[in-house]
This record gives structure tokens, sequence and C-alpha cells, in this order.
């Protein structure tokens, strides 16, 4: 079975992957993570904007590319660490997937 480290929820491997792809869990964003994912936002925005228009030399245009690479994994990063929420409809359909998935063994 695979598991997910964001719920305690267990999703049968046999789970068709139509079904996985109607699952819209969000993220639930703490309002410290929210902080950072604004700021970096900011950041990586102010970068695309003076890389659009100040005509800089291409040895560093280089420079900023890398910077804003890298605050955007950050961000992702952030993001991906907020812990996954599903709705109750979709944790009483995982209940009763992987109790179908038991009893069907």
């Amino acid at each position: 079975m695979a598991t997910t480290s964001a719920t305690s929820f267990s999703i049968p491997a046999a789970v068709p992957n139509a079904f996985a792809a109607r699952l819209s869990a969000s993220r639930r964003i703490t309002p410290q993570a929210g902080h950072a994912l604004e700021i970096l936002g900011h950041a990586i925005e102010y970068l695309i904007d003076e890389y659009k228009y100040a005509g800089m030399p291409r040895s560093s245009r280089k420079e900023q590319e890398e910077a804003v690479k890298l605050l955007m994994a950050l961000n992702r990063q952030v993001y991906f660490e907020c812990p996954m929420v599903f709705t109750l409809a979709e944790r009483f359909r995982l209940f009763l997937l992987r109790t179908l998935h038991r009893t069907s063994l």
C-alpha cells in the first residue's frame, strides 16, 4: 500500500489512477509558511522584473537566473512541507476503498 507522510491514510496500490487524480487535497499553509511564501514570491517577481527591464550584460544575467531558480526551489520546498488536507468526503472514500481492498484479499 502506498502511504503519504502528510496523512495517516493509506491508499491501496490497486486504486485506479483516475480516482487518485480526482482527489483534490489542498495544503494547510501555516501563517509562518504563508509569510515565507509571500516574501519569496515578491523576491522572485523583483528579480524577474529587474532581469526583463535592466538590460544587463549576459554574465550577470546568468547569476540572476541562478538566484531566481534558487528562490523558486525554496518556494516549492516551503509549499510542499505544508501538510495535505483532504475533505471529509475524500477521507470517507479512501476509508471505503481501504476496507473493500482488505476484504477482497
